[in-house]
């Protein structure tokens, strides 16, 4: 199947994206110095395969791990 977005186009609209759309962009949506950052470990490149997204192995959130799945 043919994406109509790339891979790296999927994920800034899930994230940069997203955070400019709700007025956020300035604190959160891509992992920079002084923004808010929850964190996601993946098994796998995304951005060659976009399915990866669905292997997560750990979730990083206000600073706690919340998922553990190493």
């Amino acid at each position: 199947m043919t994406n109509v977005l790339s891979n790296q186009e999927i994920i800034a609209s899930l994230t940069r994206n997203a955070a400019v759309f709700l007025g956020m962009g300035d604190e959160l949506g891509t992992v920079e110095l002084g923004k808010i950052a929850d964190i996601i470990l993946i098994d796998g490149d995304p951005l060659s395969e976009i399915s990866d997204l669905m292997k997560v192995q750990l979730v990083v959130q206000g600073g706690r791990v919340v998922v553990d799945n190493r």
